[in-house]
């Protein structure tokens, strides 16, 4: 049984850090791609960013780059988002997913899920 689970999440203020953790089991770590998602009240689901199987390549969305990066130690089976400067608009849940096949910022080319952690920035 594949089990992806986030941790980390909470109330902050603007311009505070967080720092986001999801910890796969059940597969076989490396040979995915792994991604962080966020969806806000109202909003669809969208990408924030993404690694490959190694950490060697990642992407970010444009709202986040340069305040976010992301992570992964391969020997813990855990994925990182460092969150630095956050913004009300960053408030939202967050979630950790896994990609056999390629890694990208689309959701739906994603194989499993987290329940996601709630971020939520206050001003």
């Amino acid at each position: 049984q594949v089990q992806v689970v986030e941790s980390g999440g909470g109330l902050v203020q603007a311009g505070g850090s967080l720092r986001l953790s999801c910890t796969a089991s059940g597969l076989t770590f490396d040979d995915y791609a792994m991604g962080w998602f966020r969806q806000a009240a109202g909003k669809e689901r969208e990408g924030v960013s993404c690694i490959d199987w190694s950490g060697g390549r990642t992407a970010y969305a444009d709202s986040v780059k340069g305040r976010f990066t992301i992570s992964r130690d391969n020997a813990k089976n855990t994925l990182y988002l460092q969150m630095n400067s956050l913004k009300p608009e960053d408030t939202a849940m967050y979630y950790c997913a896994a990609d056999f096949v390629r890694y990208g910022l689309e959701p739906e080319n994603y194989n499993y899920w987290g329940q996601g952690t709630q971020v939520t920035v206050s001003s």
